[in-house]
């Protein structure tokens, strides 16, 4: 048979297990990226020439290096932190460098009479990016972060290299174990399916309706 329901069934527990460290890595990643991200993209803005030249040259090596390399890399660097920690710092660092782009983008939208009217008002530089500059920022860029997200999720199948058991993975054991690989890699794919394109329309959504505000 090509297809076999017991096979099915009995996958969907061990699946659903690898899809929790997907989600985990995921949602942490997300967190890393952006919270990373933000502080690159000011950095970029705030610091002197030197410095910031040398925060450009290191988000350019990172996001122009192959994410599973940096995967490798790291985790025969740190072989004392587990894989998972290192899987999910690597993934949250390597998307901060995508999604400074996108801060950056959304702060060089903001209009200079903004920039202008916050010296001559005097405003101290925390305030005028807290109250100001970020608000503006982030309501620009808040679609394109999640679809960074979304694209970190479809990545996250690259956390098998350092031995991660992510969804992906604990589909290709279960086809190996049982010979069912069609039912596995079926549901693997429905898995993603079923969690990325609701997030996908959502997104969508967010954006028209900030393009509105």
């Amino acid at each position: 048979m090509i297809w076999s329901w017991e096979r099915t069934v009995e996958a969907i527990p061990l699946l659903l297990e690898g899809f929790r460290i997907t989600l985990l890595a995921t949602v942490l990643g997300t967190v890393i990226a952006a919270l990373l991200g933000l502080l690159i993209a000011v950095l970029k803005r705030v610091l002197p020439t030197p410095l910031r030249l040398a925060v450009h040259w290191i988000t350019e090596f990172i996001r122009m290096t192959p994410l599973v390399v940096q995967l490798l890399f790291v985790y025969y660097l740190l072989t004392d932190v587990t894989a998972l920690v290192i899987g999910i710092a690597v993934i949250g660092v390597h998307y901060s460098t995508y999604m400074a782009e996108s801060y950056r983008a959304g702060i060089d939208s903001v209009p200079k009479g903004q920039w202008e009217a916050t010296q001559a008002l005097s405003l101290p530089a925390s305030r005028t990016w807290r109250a100001v500059v970020l608000p503006q920022a982030l309501r620009a860029t808040i679609p394109s972060l999640g679809n960074y997200a979304v694209a970190m999720f479809k990545d996250t199948p690259f956390l098998f290299a350092i031995s991660v058991v992510e969804l992906v993975t604990s589909a290709q054991q279960f086809g190996a174990r049982n010979f069912a690989y069609t039912e596995a890699f079926t549901l693997a794919g429905l898995i993603f399916l079923l969690a990325s394109y609701p997030t996908s329309i959502l997104i969508r959504r967010l954006e028209k309706r900030l393009a509105h505000y």
